[in-house]
């Protein structure tokens, strides 16, 4: 996750789709020429799933103990949110480039009966770099939701845009008022424009991204005060994946939301999908943070904890696990 004040996700995003092309050849595996010597890789063990890394030839300042750590700080991020990795296995391939700075790029497939996570990294990445990144874990997230068809794609991103951040506040790794920053700056990049047909059939990378986000948040406070706090889009996304529903299956999507309302007892995400998936929704951010208690305030927020809905706020914060590393 970049600081405020630093370079947006979009241009995080152009940058990793320069970075793809211009790089293609330096991202073929070593073992692509058998031969070559393998590249040698290295098994972590955390939330009950194995992950392989490896760490492709090429010029790094980072240490492989630091590479390490970064992989293992991101998978108990995902851990505790979701209660457990979601897969049992992943092959994580961090691919050395020879420009730009600090985390370029991460993609995600299930080729092969394989789910590997690829991740470009400069030579000039620091630890710092590593430490402020959002890339590692958002592309973990994306391992703990079924494949959906194509027009569906603003989902997969949207979960992974919100709960990366929050996942990372939730061992520690990140401020609470730098995550709900984010979302006050963000969100309103997902809201319809002009001919704007609803989150299926608008396919821009605001919404995208940010307007699957902000279905999320409205999901959220939704499951809060229909359940008086009880549960909340953590309950929710954690029931999809004990139901089998991880990026290895493909799904309908009806089926996701079905089982996500299962785990916390109300149709929430079923009518909220009814309600955007062919239809603009633009709700009123501003009386949003005002109930919540957020409070922009320069570069970060405030929290009222006075606020009608200030409950709800502390409640998605809450640590609920434990995930050391």
């Amino acid at each position: 996750m970049f600081k405020l004040g630093d370079l947006s996700k979009i241009a995080t995003a152009i940058v990793a789709g320069l970075c793809f092309l211009s790089a293609a050849a330096e991202l073929i595996p070593a073992s692509a020429n058998p031969s070559e010597t393998p590249v040698p890789s290295e098994s972590l063990s955390i939330g009950g799933a194995t992950i392989n890394l490896e760490i492709e030839p090429g010029d790094l300042k980072l240490s492989r103990t630091q590479v390490l750590d970064w992989v293992r700080r991101s998978a108990c991020a995902v851990t505790e949110y979701y209660d457990g990795f979601p897969v049992r296995k992943v092959d994580v391939k961090i691919a050395p480039i020879g420009e730009g700075k600090g985390v370029l790029f991460g993609r995600t497939v299930f080729v092969h009966q394989t789910l590997v996570i690829r991740v470009g990294l400069s030579k000039l990445a620091t630890d710092s770099s590593l430490r402020d990144d959002w890339v590692m874990t958002h592309e973990m997230v994306h391992l703990a939701f079924p494949s959906v068809p194509d027009e569906h794609h603003w989902i997969e991103e949207g979960i992974a845009t919100y709960v990366e951040p929050i996942a990372r506040a939730q061992v520690g790794d990140l401020s609470p008022a730098i995550v709900w920053r984010e979302l006050v700056d963000g969100l309103p990049k997902g809201l319809p424009a002009q001919g704007d047909r609803g989150l299926d059939n608008t396919h821009t990378w605001g919404r995208t991204y940010w307007g699957g986000a902000l279905f999320c948040l409205i999901a959220d406070i939704e499951i809060h005060q229909r359940t008086k706090n009880r549960y909340g889009l953590q309950d929710a996304l954690r029931g999809i994946v004990h139901a089998g529903g991880n990026m290895e299956h493909d799904w309908p999507l009806a089926r996701a939301l079905k089982a996500a309302d299962d785990a916390i007892g109300a149709p929430v995400l079923t009518e909220l999908y009814d309600r955007m998936k062919a239809s603009p929704v633009t709700p009123d951010l501003s009386a949003t943070w005002r109930d919540l208690g957020v409070r922009p305030s320069g570069d970060s927020v405030t929290f009222d904890q006075s606020a009608p809905q200030a409950s709800i706020v502390r409640s998605i914060m809450a640590r609920r696990s434990s995930c050391t590393y």
